[in-house]
């Protein structure tokens, strides 16, 4: 496992045990950071940290990393298998994503999902089948 994959897969381990001030420790000040709930972008470690905050107050995120790769502009793609339930355990969305890392000076300077539905857009889904 190369050292990036390792800096990963710890931020992945952090983010499942909700350490956020571990994962934020590992962010440049200024980092960019995709909102997959709505889309856009957040900036900076405190809009970081608040998106995370509100984020967990409605749902439970899950992210079982599944691949480790570099493009050619020397980012980090990850696919991940991404369950999302709510507060009482009910499941919302289960997908297969990549998420996109940039890393400058052992920091995430980027982050970006890579081609797929923000979290409210496939939690949508789940219930317009749920309800046929």
């Amino acid at each position: 496992m190369s050292s990036n994959q390792e800096f990963l897969q710890n931020l992945y381990d952090a983010f499942n045990k909700r350490e956020i001030e571990t994962i934020i420790s590992l962010m440049r000040p200024d980092v960019k950071w995709a909102n997959g709930v709505e889309g856009g972008f957040v900036y900076g470690r405190d809009a970081v940290r608040e998106y995370w905050t509100n984020q967990f107050k409605d749902i439970q995120p899950e992210l079982e990393t599944l691949k480790f790769e570099t493009d050619e502009n020397n980012r980090n793609i990850v696919t991940v298998h991404q369950i999302i339930k709510d507060l009482q355990g009910n499941l919302l969305a289960d997908a297969t994503i990549h998420q996109i890392f940039t890393i400058e000076d052992g920091l995430i300077s980027l982050y970006e999902i890579g081609d797929t539905e923000t979290i409210q857009e496939m939690i949508q889904k789940t219930k317009a089948s749920n309800e046929q």
